[in-house]
């Protein structure tokens, strides 16, 4: 086995594999479930595939079905996922004093799609920083709410709980307690439990890289990376675009703050986060639509969300605006978007598109449900939000196993899983090039 070389994506898609199983394991333990009892190996293998995936689809409710004990090891996967296992394996690493060597400082930078493999230990080390600091100050502002509604203890349960869950962009809550399945519709109108799980998923949803740049450079938005630059004017167009639709048209029968909040949450929460305040299923097809497109996109890259991600959409969106202006190469911020970049975006998009398109076709034609639902709850696995139209628990066993298969694909990363599978092929000849027309 010494002998045996693994790549970076393999290291990646190995380790979350490995975490899945000891999860499931775990919660198949009956100290794991309120009953006292184990609960089944699919239940178990669908909690722990989307606690680790962050994704926040669940088939039993989190808080009356799940122990303390359960509920613990929920939050632990939901941790390690947001984080990534390769990010946390390394911190534990750091914290027993090993040296990380060049091999898995390169799984690392994949791990956390940065440019180069120099400055990896740095950024883990300001990753935890940034974590801690933030998971902290979300859990004191959940902890002012919660305290009216619950006791000491079990505030402080719930203010940790919900804010590691919304930072790691999860979508998990113990708000069963108010009814099952609930999330937060009991809270649409508090202001300080709305801003807060937006701001918690808005910054865990942008990148660890992009928060060190702009900490380092501060407000200077000029001298930002590409990527950073990319990713913040993305993630704020692909918030109040969809937030102004959400006011006029999904929302106009409200005003005030019972017209503003929910707008900008439902903006927010279907990047991959999976929390609710208000009843998708009394959306529009049009409100549907674009929160199932804004499920597919998600965060950004080397971030505790998941989707086809920001960056993605954007050089997307980049090249096809080169395209109708007659350019010969994509360029945005006075920078040159290099053709590998474009065929890596275009790759990915067409596979969530084909992969969210095909098990949604699967699924629709297995349960029979109508193809918007089966579709809504595809898009929410595979781009790993949690947002439901209350299908998931109605679901057969082939169904569950194929949004398994969607939430860990979501996660992971299709070109990770295709570069884990398949190794790379030198074509050491070229071939004459002959011109097709298209459109």
């Amino acid at each position: 086995m010494t002998k045996i070389r693994f790549s970076s994506t393999q290291v990646i898609l190995g380790s979350f594999l490995m975490t899945v199983l000891i999860g499931t394991v775990l919660l198949f333990l009956p100290i794991s479930s309120n009953s006292g009892k184990p609960t089944d190996f699919l239940t178990c293998l669908f909690t722990a595939t989307s606690s680790l995936c962050v994704t926040g689809l669940v088939v039993v409710d989190t808080a009356t079905h799940w122990s303390l004990f359960g509920q613990i090891v929920i939050l632990i996967l939901i941790q390690i996922g947001g984080l990534g296992v390769v990010v946390v394996t390394t911190i534990i690493s750091l914290f027993l004093g090993q040296k990380i060597n060049l091999s898995q400082r390169t799984v690392i930078q994949e791990a956390l799609a940065m440019q180069h493999v120099g400055g990896t230990i740095k950024l883990i080390k300001f990753i935890l920083r940034f974590v801690l600091f933030y998971e902290f100050i979300g859990a004191f502002l959940l902890f002012v709410h919660f305290r009216n509604d619950f006791n000491f203890f079990t505030s402080i349960w719930y203010s940790i709980f919900h804010s590691i869950s919304a930072f790691c962009n999860a979508g998990f809550d113990l708000m069963g307690v108010r009814g099952p399945f609930s999330s937060f519709t009991s809270y649409e109108s508090s202001v300080l439990l709305n801003v807060t799980i937006m701001m918690l998923i808005i910054f865990g949803g942008i990148g660890f890289a992009v928060w060190e740049d702009v900490i380092k450079r501060k407000f200077n938005f000029k001298k930002y990376r590409l990527q950073s630059k990319l990713v913040i004017v993305t993630t704020f167009l692909l918030i109040m675009i969809p937030a102004t639709y959400f006011y006029f048209f999904e929302y106009h029968t409200r005003t005030g703050v019972d017209k503003i909040l929910p707008a900008l949450f439902q903006s927010v929460t279907t990047r991959t986060a999976g929390f609710n305040t208000t009843s998708f299923a009394d959306m529009s097809e049009v409100g549907k639509a674009i929160s199932i497109i804004l499920m597919l996109i998600g965060g950004s890259p080397g971030s505790t969300a998941g989707g086809m991600k920001t960056t993605t959409f954007a050089i997307i969106m980049i090249s096809t605006m080169s395209v109708f202006k007659r350019h010969n190469e994509p360029h945005i911020f006075n920078r040159r978007i290099g053709i590998q970049i474009v065929k890596n975006a275009t790759t990915i998009f067409v596979m969530y598109i084909n992969l969210f398109l095909l098990f949604g076709f699967v699924i629709c034609k297995i349960e029979g449900l109508s193809l918007t639902d089966t579709l809504f709850e595809t898009a929410s696995a595979i781009g790993t939000v949690g947002l439901t139209l209350g299908i998931t628990t109605k679901l057969s066993t082939i169904s569950r196993v194929l949004i398994i298969l969607l939430m860990f694909l979501g996660r992971v990363g299709g070109l990770t899983f295709i570069y884990a599978l398949i190794p790379s092929l030198n074509t050491r000849a070229g071939y004459i090039s002959e011109n097709v027309a298209v459109g």
